[in-house]
């Protein structure tokens, strides 16, 4: 178990601006996932500001809802006016829509974020600065059954313990009054929640925050020598190769099994921590008892699905058929779980669950993107960390199922989840793209993650591919993109970064088979190397990444699409270009028989047939240029322009324009065309199709 550190440094944490201060302890707190959940815990300070009339008043800066402590800025705090508050003291209750809407009207500015849904706790408090985290060691006293005896032990009478009861009006109150019904109050353990700790200044706070932490720690710890954790082991971990085997043809039924209402991106953990949980003794039952923390329901459901396989058995197929009869039962008990816990205006989110635990592989974890999965991960990684403590301690108990559920359909945490932006097009989509770093394939890559999707970029050139996962990284967000090294008429190399694809992502959806490569010279000149790798390339390359992705998307069993980039010489027998004019004929007549295939399988198949794309592209970079410069008779320079003035639109091609019609094909906008091709080359006649 990693242990908490103090990383307070006075020359970043002791800045004049209160504000300023409450961000860099925010940001330290939630840095530290053994602390602060992802998007959980909030933190405030109370200062002295001047209002729009330019006269001094009480301000409380507290978290704005949707943010994440080890992240938030400035602009993601709430100023209140403290005058308007306080006497919401004297009341003896409010409803959760009472509160938002008189809250609002505190706001010293309405452009600032909602405030958190416990900024009472913060207000209600006389402390300047408040911290409110979920500590794992302190979870871990909050979910035992023998946790406040324990409190005891370890903090004597400088704690308040507060029953469960939902984030709102009366447990602010509650904290509020336990403080100051005890003068020695050093901290509030909040029941199957958290903790609270406060201070007169922002470093003050934080180290109380983290003494706090610790102390609860060293307990555990010294409690934990020479115990024998989760009832010991009941199954060994396959090996790592093994698991990695194992994995690939696991992932995608996973995906396809969760995504029958909504496609999900799905990732795996097999870090010791997770492997030691479940090829325990205790790990089934643990696991059904509930989330350890009322933040993470929204992120993990109630409960995991606990796969009940052996791994010594090595019987992958029967791990496949209880993976699909766990999901479906799993699907169909919290259907129930809702409608026997619904209200009258409830909708239920997507039924699937977000954890799935298996002896012998480790973790899975679903979402709707991979930061989603991630979270998932990050959050169960905490909860086995409190079921640690708590079984340590006495025996792991939760929230109820009337209290789960009071959790995750509570409309203040729903319109925390509203906060995020829409979903595009591409959201939810995995795109595999050959040729991905180059002209025309890193425009695509970009272009199909512009609306929502994650990408391979597949390459030969690895650093070039690496190169534009970086950029893709940078600009869009964390693990958008990976690059693989493949060479397409290499079918281990197929078959290797296929799978790499599904132990990132669960699977794909999107393929565009586009890695390319041109050659010119009269026919009689032609040689059989030249014709070898021009067929090895556009035809078996394309070839053997459809049939991996076929195979991928039959598994999946949630459809898919290809997109093949051929080009006007597919259908247009250009002149010195046998070699290249014949693979390409041949690459989209193999689109065409793979949509024929693919149909009853939810699989679309089409071409883009695009002509003298040069700007951007590698190919026109190589002698292809001067070769067909040379089979017009005119100079290389001079070749955009002719290509431009035979088309009837009089326009040179663009790789954005060749992007755009491959986002097309593989949408929605097209989602009964299959075995078509389009032609993007400005229009030249003698490649009209017929």
């Amino acid at each position: 178990m990693t242990l908490v550190q103090n990383k307070w440094d006075k020359n970043k944490g002791n800045v004049e601006s209160g504000l300023d201060q409450l961000v860099y302890r925010s940001n330290l707190l939630g840095s530290d996932r053994s602390v602060a959940n992802w998007g959980g815990g909030n933190t405030s300070t109370k200062s002295i500001e001047k209002d729009f009339r330019g006269n001094d008043i009480e301000v409380m800066w507290v978290k704005g809802s949707g943010s994440d402590l080890a992240t938030m800025k400035a602009k993601n705090f709430t100023g209140l006016k403290m005058e308007d508050i306080r006497p919401l003291m004297e009341k003896e209750d409010m409803s959760d829509a009472d509160m938002v809407s008189y809250l609002a009207h505190c706001m010293i500015d309405a452009k600032h974020p909602r405030s958190s849904i416990e900024t009472l706790l913060h207000a209600f408090l006389p402390f300047k600065h408040v911290d409110h985290t979920h500590p794992d060691a302190i979870i871990s006293i909050a979910c035992a059954d023998n946790g406040k005896e324990i409190a005891k032990e370890i903090y004597g009478d400088r704690f308040v313990w507060v029953p469960y009861i939902r984030p709102g009006f009366k447990l602010s109150k509650m904290i509020a009054e336990g403080v100051q019904n005890n003068p020695n109050a050093e901290l509030v353990i909040m029941e199957k929640h958290g903790l609270v700790t406060w201070g007169e200044t922002s470093e003050e706070s934080y180290h109380k925050t983290i003494s706090i932490i610790q102390e609860a720690e060293d307990y555990i710890e010294a409690k934990a020598t020479g115990k024998i954790l989760f009832g010991g082991s009941k199954y060994k971990a396959l090996s790592a190769d093994v698991r990695k085997e194992v994995l690939a043809k696991v992932l995608p039924v996973v995906r396809g099994q969760v995504s029958s209402n909504k496609k999900m991106i799905v990732t795996f953990d097999d870090s010791e921590e997770v492997l030691n949980f479940v090829n325990s003794q205790d790990a089934q039952e643990l696991a059904k008892i509930g989330a350890a923390c009322p933040d993470h329901l929204v992120h993990t459901k109630r409960t995991p699905l606990f796969v009940d396989w052996d791994p010594s058995t090595n019987d992958v197929d029967s791990l496949v058929e209880s993976v699909k009869a766990g999901i479906a039962a799993f699907e169909e008990e919290y259907e129930a779980y809702f409608n026997r816990n619904k209200s009258d205006g409830d909708k239920m989110v997507e039924a699937a669950p977000r954890v799935v635990l298996i002896p012998g592989l480790g973790m899975i974890n679903t979402g709707k993107n991979w930061t989603a999965a991630n979270v998932s991960e990050s959050l169960y990684h905490r909860a086995i960390a409190v079921m640690r403590g708590s079984t340590t301690l006495g025996n792991f108990v939760s929230l109820n199922e009337e209290e789960s559920y009071a959790i995750e359909y509570w409309p203040l945490e729903l319109y925390k989840l509203s906060l995020a932006p829409p979903e595009a097009d591409f959201s939810r989509q995995i795109a595999f793209v050959t040729g991905g770093a180059g002209g025309i394939g890193s425009v695509t890559c970009i272009r199909l993650v512009r609306d929502g999707a994650h990408v391979v970029v597949a390459d030969i050139n690895l650093e070039g591919a690496q190169e534009l996962a970086s950029e893709i990284n940078e600009r869009f967000g964390e693990n958008r993109a990976i690059a693989v090294k493949m060479d397409v008429t290499s079918e281990a190399e197929v078959a290797e970064a296929i799978q790499q694809s599904i132990l990132t992502y669960g699977g794909l959806d999107i393929i565009v088979n586009n890695a390319g490569l041109a050659s010119s010279s009269p026919f009689e000149e032609t040689t059989m190397d030249s014709w070898n790798l021009n067929i090895n390339v556009l035809v078996t390359g394309y070839f053997l990444v459809a049939r991996e992705a076929f195979k991928l998307m039959k598994e999946q069993a949630i459809g898919g699409n290809m997109v093949f980039v051929g080009s006007k010489n597919s259908i247009y027998a250009g002149k010195n270009a046998a070699a290249y004019s014949t693979a390409k004929a041949a690459e989209v007549h193999l689109a065409r028989t793979v949509a024929a295939d693919g149909g009853q399988y939810g699989i679309r198949v089409n071409s883009v047939l695009p002509d003298a794309v040069i700007r951007g592209s590698k190919i026109w970079d190589s002698s292809w240029k001067e070769e067909r410069a040379a089979s017009y008779g005119i100079g290389a320079d001079d070749l955009e322009e002719h290509y431009r003035k035979r088309t009837i639109l009089n326009v040179n091609i663009l790789p954005q324009d060749i992007a755009e019609s491959i986002a097309f094909l593989a949408s929605e906008k097209s989602a009964k065309t299959t075995g078509c091709m389009v032609t993007v080359d400005g229009g030249v006649a003698a490649a009209f199709t017929r």
